[in-house]
């Protein structure tokens, strides 16, 4: 007899809404992620650039944590990479990091908080 695989169309699914187009994205990484706002009938893209803290992989559902400081107060934000609020993503510059969450970086300040960029 043959086995039924449940999960089949379920990923089917998920393949077709999958992006095709994304960088190699890294921690550590300096981004700036275009995300589509919607204000009354207008629509714009408003940009996020700041340091990949962390990423989490699971196709479809694959996330980055992205950290910028404004006025002194360090801000973070989850996007959904595959999302279609996520209009795009460019990578500024790599560094070399050797963890593969850097949350060390919320409690450092000024230029404590720099990485060394790779080439």
């Amino acid at each position: 007899m043959f086995k039924i695989n449940k999960q089949q169309p379920i990923k089917n699914l998920e393949d077709h809404f999958l992006k095709k187009n994304l960088p190699v994205i890294r921690i550590g990484d300096n981004v700036k992620v275009g995300v589509k706002i919607i204000e009354g009938d207008k629509k714009r893209v408003q940009f996020y650039e700041g340091t990949i803290l962390a990423k989490k992989n699971s196709s479809i559902k694959t996330t980055i944590t992205v950290r910028k400081i404004l006025q002194g107060t360090g801000i973070e934000r989850i996007f959904l990479v595959h999302s279609p609020k996520v209009d795009s993503i460019n990578i500024l510059r790599s560094s070399k990091v050797r963890r593969s969450k850097l949350y060390y970086l919320r409690n450092l300040k000024g230029k404590a908080s720099r990485l060394k960029q790779s080439f």
